[in-house]
């Protein structure tokens, strides 16, 4: 990926907020898991410098998707902040190929985040 010193904005907001960003930004203005905005993309890009991009993670979501899952909280944005950090590097998983290439990528980084712990 190519990156040794880069910032990311992570922000834990509730439904509401991630559906009005949602809504902000083309998409349905319903609330969801995670939202990414890479800053490699669209009209200020050329600014962006060592900055990824926002990743915006709706904790009210987060909490149901958990308990529906059966796994502690932080485990569940542990996974939505792998999720979102793909997406901004440009990760996508529209197409088939795509979705069994990320979710193999994000069971890796969750591997290699397992051993940090």
């Amino acid at each position: 990926m190519g990156w040794t010193d880069a910032e990311l904005s992570i922000s834990l907001v509730d439904d509401a907020e991630i559906a009005r960003l949602a809504g902000d930004f083309g998409r349905a203005r319903r609330a969801t898991d995670v939202l990414s905005f890479p800053s490699a993309e669209g009209p200020s890009a050329e600014f962006a410098g060592d900055t990824l991009g926002d990743v915006v993670i709706s904790l009210d979501t987060a909490k149901r998707q958990a308990s529906a899952r059966g796994v502690p909280l932080a485990r569940e944005l542990d996974d939505l902040l792998v999720h979102g950090c793909l997406h901004v590097l440009g990760m996508d998983h529209a197409r088939a190929a795509d979705r069994t290439r990320m979710r193999a990528l994000e069971a890796h980084l969750r591997w290699e985040l397992g051993r940090l712990a």
